[in-house]
């Protein structure tokens, strides 16, 4: 089962009474333990390359570790982006009310499709 198709059954499983109000979770909350992980330890290699530059080491060499955090942090992006859409796009969709369903899911999907923008420039 891919993460669309798990979004998707988490979504239906998550239909609650309407007075069991709950803090929303993101997409990305079952995984934010391993998200965190990813991070720091993008966060160690930018502290690597500021002792590169600090120690005047060849240029080259530190434009190498950029690209690999830059690497890194798409990956990041990446996992968010289809998180978002196998969530909270999903999420969108399972709206009973037609109307607000719609308008749900080009909200949805527009945020998604900015954040796409955002990436790429």
């Amino acid at each position: 089962m891919n993460a669309i198709e798990e979004a998707v059954a988490a979504a239906a499983a998550d239909q609650a009474p309407e007075e069991a109000h709950v803090a929303p979770q993101h997409g990305y909350t079952g995984n934010k333990d391993a998200y965190l992980r990813r991070l720091k330890r993008i966060e160690g290699q930018v502290r690597g390359i500021a002792r590169m530059v600090d120690e005047d080491k060849y240029c080259i060499d530190i434009l190498t570790q950029v690209a690999a955090v830059t690497k890194a942090l798409h990956a990041v992006s990446l996992g968010l982006v289809e998180e978002h859409i196998g969530h909270c796009v999903v999420g969108a969709a399972s709206e009973p009310d037609p109307d607000a369903r719609a308008e749900a899911i080009d909200a949805k999907v527009k945020e998604a499709a900015d954040a796409i923008g955002r990436l790429l420039r």
